[in-house]
C-alpha cells in the first residue's frame, strides 16, 4: 500500500457497495445461472461470474449468455435476471472479511460513513435492512437516487450534501474504475479497493486513485498516517 500524501483530517468515508463492502457475487451469479439452466444450458461455476459482478446485470448476462446491452432481447433478459436476483438478495451475500471491524471503528471514532452505489434502490434498501453492519450508514445513495450514475460525480456529491461534509475532507472507496472517476470528479480523495471482484485484466493502480488498498482494514492506516 502506498503512503498517503499529507491530507487534511478525514471527516467522512463513502463506499461503493458490491465488491467493496459486501460480496454479493454468489447471489448475482445464482440468478444468472438459474436462467442458463432453465434454458437447458450447463451451469457455470461462481469463479466465472465473480470478476464481472461489479457490472451487475450487464456483467452477469454477458457472462451467462454472451449478450450485449444493444442486443434486441437484452432488456427482456435483464428484467428476468432482476426478478431472479430480487428473490435471492440475501441468500449468500455477506460482508467481506474486515469490513465489520472497519465500520465499527469508524463509528467509534465518530467518522460518518455512507454508501454510494449504482445498484437500484429496490435492491439497495433490502440489503441495507438485512445486513446489520450496514445499518449505521449516515447516507445511502442508490443508482436511481439521482439523475446520473457513476462515473458521473452527482451520486458522490449528493452523498456529501446529505452528510453535510465537504469534498476535500472525504474519501470514496470503490473496486471499479467508475468509482474512482466519480470520486475524482466530485473532488474527494479516492481509494481503490484492490480486492473484491477484480478480474485478471483489472489494474486498479491505473485508475488514478490516490491510494490502492489490498484489504478493508488497510483503510484505517489511511486515517492514521505516520
Amino acid at each position: 500500500m502506498a503512503l498517503l500524501p499529507a491530507w487534511a483530517p478525514v471527516r467522512c468515508v463513502l463506499f461503493d457497495l458490491d465488491g467493496t463492502l459486501i460480496d454479493s457475487a454468489p447471489d448475482l451469479a445464482l440468478a444468472a445461472d438459474a436462467m442458463r439452466t432453465a434454458r437447458g444450458m450447463p451451469s457455470l461455476p461462481l469463479e466465472v461470474y465473480r470478476p464481472h459482478a461489479s457490472s451487475g446485470a450487464r456483467g452477469m448476462l454477458a457472462t451467462a449468455f454472451g449478450i450485449r446491452p444493444d442486443a434486441p432481447d437484452y432488456q427482456a433478459l435483464r428484467e428476468e435476471f432482476l426478478g431472479h436476483y430480487a428473490r435471492r438478495l440475501l441468500h449468500c451475500t455477506q460482508a467481506f472479511e474486515g469490513v465489520a471491524a472497519l465500520l465499527a471503528t469508524l463509528q467509534a471514532r465518530g467518522v460518518p460513513w455512507g454508501v454510494v452505489t449504482n445498484k437500484a434502490r429496490r435492491f439497495t434498501e433490502p440489503l441495507v435492512a438485512g445486513l446489520p453492519l450496514l445499518q449505521g450508514a449516515a447516507v445511502v445513495i442508490s443508482g436511481d437516487s439521482t439523475p446520473h450514475t457513476k462515473p458521473h460525480p452527482e451520486p458522490v456529491l449528493a452523498a456529501l450534501r446529505l452528510a453535510g461534509v465537504e469534498a476535500h475532507a472525504s474519501l470514496y472507496v470503490g473496486d471499479d474504475e467508475r468509482d474512482i472517476a466519480a470520486g475524482r470528479a466530485a473532488g474527494v480523495r479516492t481509494v481503490a479497493a484492490g480486492y473484491g471482484y477484480l478480474g485478471a485484466q483489472a489494474n486498479p493502480h491505473a485508475w488514478g486513485a490516490d491510494v490502492v488498498i489490498g484489504q478493508p482494514g488497510e483503510l484505517l492506516k489511511l486515517l492514521d498516517p505516520a
